[in-house]
């Protein structure tokens, strides 16, 4: 067995594999002697079938095995003798495309390396920190806001008309095709106006009605609503109503700071300024590290893999083409052409990922089994009452669960980089942040 090198060009590599026919030959019988124990056949003990017979009922099907495995081990050899680390999965074809069994088998190989990235000399790196504290206005804004929604609703006169926004206590039976459906009565139900609680048509049929009055309102239940036997129907709601309220924004004070699970005004303070100054934190962090990825695209060049960068080019024009045309979901549409813009950011991520992938691996920084589960957590809590599927699809999609540990992995080996950097704090507002987090969006 034979590796000849036949391309050295900057990254691109082509080498020719030789297996002569003698070599696969041995191959093939040393595979069929070690099955020979275990193999059966009508006429002959367990064990005991001829080699001859072995060949001709199994030696097409051993062959392909054998050949696949010299190939392969031929190239597992050459990749840890060269130290090459293909970029993408390397291209074979047989030379010989009328190959039959006797003649020598000649594969051409071709791939892209991987660069030699250089190294990176951390503390040359300056970086700044931007600290916001969450001060007493910002405080005061956001428990203004948490009263809006902890609002409560006082009655409003009587023989007042309710408007959109009120609150209606009523009892209600729904039916269809004059019977009742299952689900669809209720006595002393509290419905806010416009919350869109009930299906399309229900809350606006409640606008204008008075304590005391019983109304009958008329709707048509989505096509696609989730209980089959209801979907597309028309009913009938015969209302009774009991009581309208109007909306009344809740004071601050202990009593509201206790319906979001503070023991009193001071403690729900306290919560909302943990909670602001963290997102300004988190703010604060993701300028920083454009900042340590620009610093380090300025700072560092090396070669890049073409068809990595082709690759990326294409992801990047598919993904804005998809956020530009929001009503195309799949992927049937014409092809996406990518431009020098598209090829120009390629090159930055490509460089940056090959970049923190090296230093990261420099660093045996690794993801634990407990920061995967937990990105995975936070992520199914999304899905509501889907998490669980969402869990069990992570669970069996490989693919999946590596878009999930990558973007971990490149935040511990940013923060590796950044303990090692001069780092200098500076204080500013929340505006002056919101400023910076806008600026990032528009690059």
């Amino acid at each position: 067995m034979t590796v000849k090198e036949t391309l050295n060009d900057g990254l691109k590599r082509g080498y020719e594999i030789k297996i002569t026919a003698a070599e696969l030959d041995a191959k093939v019988l040393e595979k069929l002697k070690e099955a020979q124990p275990e193999v059966e056949m009508k006429g002959f003990r367990k064990g005991k079938v001829p080699m001859a017979m072995m060949k001709k009922q199994f030696g097409p099907k051993v062959l392909g095995e054998a050949m696949q495995e010299s190939v392969d081990g031929a190239m597992n050899t050459h990749l840890e003798t060269s130290g090459d680390r293909p970029a993408m999965q390397p291209e074979m074809k047989m030379a010989n495309d009328e190959w039959k069994e006797g003649d020598d088998v000649v594969v051409n190989v071709s791939y892209e390396a991987l660069p030699v990235v250089p190294e990176v000399d951390f503390t040359n790196i300056k970086l700044e920190k931007l600290v916001v504290k969450a001060d007493d206005a910002s405080v005061q804004e956001a428990l203004t806001s948490l009263a809006e929604t902890a609002k409560n609703f006082d009655d409003r006169k009587k023989g007042a008309k309710a408007k959109d926004g009120d609150q209606v206590i009523f009892d209600f039976l729904g039916k269809v095709d004059g019977e009742p459906f299952e689900g669809g009565a209720a006595e002393g139900h509290a419905l806010e106006l416009g919350s869109g609680q009930f299906i399309p048509g229900f809350e606006e049929g409640l606008i204008g009605v008075k304590a005391g009055e019983e109304k009958n309102v008329e709707v048509t239940f989505p096509a696609d609503y989730n209980a089959e036997h209801l979907a597309g129907k028309v009913a009938v709601f015969e209302c009774k109503i009991l009581n309208v309220k109007e909306p009344k924004t809740s004071e601050i004070d202990d009593e509201m700071a206790k319906q979001f699970g503070a023991e009193d005004l001071a403690g729900l303070k306290g919560q909302i300024t943990s909670k602001l100054e963290e997102e300004y934190s988190g703010a604060a962090r993701a300028v920083t590290k454009r900042a340590l990825l620009d610093e380090l695209d300025k700072m560092v060049s090396f070669e890049l893999p073409p068809s990595l960068v082709e690759a990326e080019a294409g992801q990047i024009a598919h993904q804005l083409w998809h956020e530009d045309n929001p009503e195309v979901e799949g992927h049937d549409h014409p092809e996406v052409e990518t431009t020098d813009e598209h090829t120009k950011l390629a090159d930055r991520r490509v460089k940056l990922g090959l970049l923190l992938a090296e230093i990261g691996q420099k660093a045996e920084i690794q993801v634990s089994d407990a920061e995967f589960t937990q990105a995975v957590m936070n992520q199914a809590r999304q899905y509501g009452d889907q998490a669980r599927q969402f869990f069990e699809f992570v669970q069996k999609n490989p693919q999946m669960q590596q878009q999930i540990r990558a973007p971990l992995f490149e935040d511990k080996v940013v923060d590796h980089i950044v303990e090692a950097a001069s780092m200098k704090e500076k204080e500013v507002n929340k505006d002056e942040l919101q400023k910076a987090v806008e600026a990032l969006e528009e690059e």
